[in-house]
């Protein structure tokens, strides 16, 4: 779908940008088959260098063509709104109107701005993500666990584009947070076990007196999702499965309970099932959910969560893009939600896929969420 979408504007962009030009055919031919080849890009990488989940090019390439595919879909959007607005004056007869639309300039000067957008937020896609804190309020929180920290990860995506060296000051910027424990909701990584060995390498050194707990995302599931099960273990990671654990202090408990994620039906794997993460839980320790999508968060509710975690959306990567993303995730896409009782905190993520790695107007995160006691009201 990526790639017959990207092929419709890349065409729409040489019929209504590259074609106009005042150039000959010699150098328009080769610049619309650049915009066209970018479109596609994707597969064509995939065919000689990796998957689509995972190329296996240099950084500054993937970078590269980060970028240029980034500017073809801003541009896309730009030219899109001044052609509506030029048929809107035709159909107006409003005649200035139109010839200022019908600009020569216009289009390549939009194009220009393109670029310069999407190389700025694809640097943002590569920085180090920023600290947010939150407090949360939960029902009858157990005192032993007023102003106990959780800090979340998610969506790193280590891959050949945010490599081990990035890894690493993720690593060291949560470790400087000294929460009491360090929760990551989902796609950890992009491309084999052994390409990612060097990578995921500093995820060992994640440390929280309550230890690290990881579930799994989609990108788990593209490639040797075993191998990297026994990875993250190795790794010191503590991998829940449709299972929980509990976190005790001072004889109280919370409960932490993790689910896999739907990708998984086209593996013949375990689909996500909270009945089963809950199964033998305490019915009187408050229920923290890592679940890496934000879909379900109204039936997760209803089962008694009083905090869940995700991320996936990666906040929607661009203003604006937000009112696409979310509808696909029930209308969840990044920050805090009250749903029925239950809050629910989706991250925009500390990285992103390589295939698509802008971000404008929507920071990186790493989340420290500390917990505070609301004592619930009588017959509650």
């Amino acid at each position: 779908m990526l790639s017959v979408v990207g092929l419709l504007l890349a065409l729409y962009l040489v019929w209504r940008v590259i074609w106009p030009l005042k150039l000959s055919l010699s150098l328009r031919g080769p610049l619309g088959l650049l915009v066209i080849a970018l479109a596609l890009h994707h597969r064509i990488v995939a065919r000689f260098a990796g998957t689509m989940a995972s190329p296996e090019l240099p950084k500054m390439v993937i970078a590269l063509l980060a970028t240029g595919f980034t500017a073809l879909l801003l541009l896309a959007v730009f030219v899109i709104v001044l052609d509506v607005l030029l048929l809107a004056g035709r159909l107006l007869r409003a005649r200035r109107m139109a010839d200022a639309l019908r600009a020569p300039w216009l289009r390549p000067s939009a194009a220009v701005v393109a670029l310069l957008l999407s190389a700025y937020g694809i640097s943002q896609g590569m920085a180090v993500p920023k600290v947010r804190h939150v407090e949360v309020a939960i029902n009858d929180l157990p005192a032993a666990f007023e102003g106990y920290r959780v800090l979340q990860l998610t969506d790193i995506h280590a891959s050949r584009l945010l490599t081990g060296e990035w890894v690493a000051k993720v690593v060291a910027e949560s470790n400087a947070q000294q929460a009491d424990l360090i929760v990551i909701t989902g796609d950890l990584v992009d491309g084999t076990v052994a390409a990612r060995a060097d990578d995921v390498r500093p995820l060992a050194e994640l440390k929280a007196p309550d230890g690290v707990i990881a579930i799994t995302g989609n990108h788990e599931y593209y490639s040797q999702y075993q191998p990297w099960m026994q990875a993250f273990r190795s790794l010191g990671m503590q991998v829940l499965a449709n299972s929980h654990t509990r976190i005790l202090r001072d004889g109280a408990a919370l409960t932490i309970a993790g689910v896999t994620d739907p990708a998984a039906m086209n593996h013949d794997l375990p689909m996500p099932d909270l009945h089963a993460a809950l199964k033998g839980a305490d019915p009187d320790a408050p229920v923290i959910l890592l679940d890496h999508r934000p879909n379900l968060a109204r039936a997760n509710a209803a089962s008694g969560v009083a905090l869940q975690l995700s991320g996936h959306t990666h906040g929607g990567h661009i203003v604006g893009m937000d009112q696409l993303v979310k509808r696909y995730n029930s209308g969840f896409v990044s920050g805090r939600y009250e749903v029925d009782g239950m809050t629910l905190y989706v991250s925009n993520g500390a990285g992103l896929w390589p295939g698509f790695a802008a971000r404008i107007g929507v920071p990186s995160e790493i989340t420290v969420f500390t917990l505070r006691r609301r004592v619930a009201p009588t017959g509650e």
